[in-house]
């Protein structure tokens, strides 16, 4: 997946309506200006999905954050909810949708600690509560050879790290996504190695374009999506963005990741977005986005280079992939 290319503020009244967004003929000839990323609090939003987003969250109108991303076209609701990497499900793209349809996102806690001093359980509606209030919305994008603009909803990763206070040893973050096969089919499979696990370096962790994710288009995440909640990282593939998270922890080693343990030449730790490293099956170089029939060239750390290459200073991203 990925995401924007030069941060800019953008007003609440810039953001779509929902009914715009399905009316596909209006949407098309009013959304090209926006791009990427939602995100707001708001317990009400999740509870009942015909709340709006204003409603829910309380508040007057939806605050964005100057790192939101303008100036491209969104995929549309359909293909975002169709086009699925869910290998707990189903490794076939289509089959997501309706294998995860009765799928339960209630109750849902979110185990957080490891190497912090304020170690906590949270339940789905606590954790909703902690979004700060100056960073109520991103608009963002994402990749994984083929690519998509998705309105997500939520807040930085940040504002729960720093509730729980990591410690100083802390230098990386785990993700762990639930283990059950009875409403998850792909898990009875042994295609991967479940549960599914991801991480990040804290410092990643820790910046603001990474968020803790519940919905998209001002609604609840489906749950073909990742509902009911996951992490969003722009400027690295997909499949870094660990979905229906179940446990957060904090370490001071880098700590083993799904798809890196499965195919480490293929799949490194960082998993940047690159395209001067080609994956061993097929070049990085360019991408398809969703919806689009040319492939178009993919932007090293997806477009957020100016926000994100800091970070790896003085790295070799050959090396470390």
């Amino acid at each position: 997946m990925t995401w924007s290319r030069k941060a800019s503020e953008i007003v609440s009244s810039e953001i779509t309506p929902r009914q715009l967004v399905l009316d596909r003929r209006k949407f098309l000839a009013g959304a090209g200006a926006l791009a990427g990323a939602a995100a707001l609090t708001g317990l009400k939003s999740v509870v009942s999905p015909r709340l709006s987003v204003q409603a829910a969250a309380g508040i007057d109108g939806i605050r964005k954050s100057s790192l939101s991303t303008t100036g491209e076209k969104l995929t549309p609701l359909k293909d975002i909810t169709h086009y699925n990497n869910y290998y707990e499900f189903s490794t076939d793209k289509y089959e997501p949708a309706g294998l995860a349809k009765d799928f339960r996102t209630r109750p849902w806690k979110v185990e957080v600690g490891g190497l912090v001093h304020n170690p906590k359980t949270y339940d789905l509606d606590d954790l909703l509560k902690l979004a700060p209030p100056e960073e109520r919305v991103y608009r963002m994008r994402c990749v994984e050879g083929w690519s998509m603009v998705i309105p997500w909803v939520g807040f930085p990763l940040s504002a729960l790290l720093k509730r729980v206070e990591p410690l100083g040893s802390a230098r990386y973050v785990a993700f762990t996504s639930l283990y059950d096969p009875r409403q998850m089919p792909g898990q009875q499979r042994g295609v991967l190695d479940w549960p599914y696990e991801e991480g990040l370096r804290l410092d990643e962790a820790m910046h603001p374009l990474a968020i803790l994710c519940f919905g998209m288009y001002g609604e609840p995440l489906p749950n073909q999506d990742g509902a009911p909640v996951r992490v969003v990282v722009p400027w690295k593939y997909g499949f870094k963005s660990a979905k229906a998270i179940v446990k957060v922890r904090l370490t001071d080693s880098q700590p083993p990741t799904t798809w890196n343990k499965m195919a480490p030449g293929e799949y490194g730790f960082y998993s940047n977005v690159n395209p001067e490293v080609d994956h061993p099956r097929w070049s990085q170089a360019t991408e398809r986005r969703i919806g689009e029939f040319f492939k178009r060239k993919t932007l090293k750390f997806n477009g957020y280079g100016d926000q994100v290459a800091q970070l790896y200073s003085g790295m070799d991203l050959r090396k470390n992939f």
